[in-house]
């Protein structure tokens, strides 16, 4: 009489390649991650570099070995690739629309984390060494704008609300607190004859 395996085992008996390959897959992942390991180590690269390799190694392994543990599951790579490439297209046509929004943002927390100024600073970006440009005090600072009040000119009391941006793309002179009073006569510029006194 031949032997049988019974109804319930039988069910069960097509998963056991499938999930002894995968265990193969992860064993010989974690051995290749081993010995990639030891000859990193007995390189002369510097510490640093050392370390960028390794993550490097890693996650190339991990990656074949998910491809791999994929194409066992019955999962094709074509429909992989497919999915992939459709979802970076996708993520970078996305990433340029929103490209002055993200430096914005990014440009906010370098803002805080910088210090480039506070609220209550007097502020002015310059256009370029010896044009004046916007210029006010800081009274605010959010993920895209930075507000401005201007304090001298006729706009004086008028809001400005610059991109966060604009502060690494330009030239920025700071004052804490109250902003000096301009000299009356610029230095290196000569007075009118009319305006001297006889």
């Amino acid at each position: 009489m031949p032997f049988t395996l019974p109804a319930w085992m039988q069910d069960w008996s097509a998963l056991g390649p499938p999930a002894l390959k995968i265990v193969l897959i992860l064993a010989i992942t974690q051995l290749l991650r081993w010995v990639s390991r030891r000859l990193i180590a007995r390189t002369a690269l510097p510490p640093n570099v050392r370390i960028a390799v390794r993550r490097l190694t890693s996650f190339v392994v991990f990656s074949a070995a998910s491809l791999m543990i994929l194409d066992v599951a019955g999962v094709s790579a074509t429909v992989l690739w497919t999915a992939f490439t459709s979802f970076a297209a996708v993520g970078a046509v996305a990433f340029f629309a929103a490209w002055s929004v993200l430096s914005n943002i990014f440009c906010s927390f370098l803002i805080l984390t910088t210090r480039a100024f506070r609220v209550g600073d007097l502020v002015e970006l310059l256009e370029n060494g010896e044009k004046p440009g916007l210029r006010g005090r800081v009274l605010d600072v959010n993920l895209i704008y930075t507000t401005l009040q201007e304090t001298d000119g006729q706009a004086a009391g008028t809001v400005l609300q610059i991109p966060n941006s604009l502060f690494f793309q330009r030239t920025l002179r700071r004052w804490r607190g109250a902003m000096p009073p301009l000299p009356a006569e610029l230095p290196g510029r000569a007075e009118p004859a009319g305006d001297k006194a006889a």
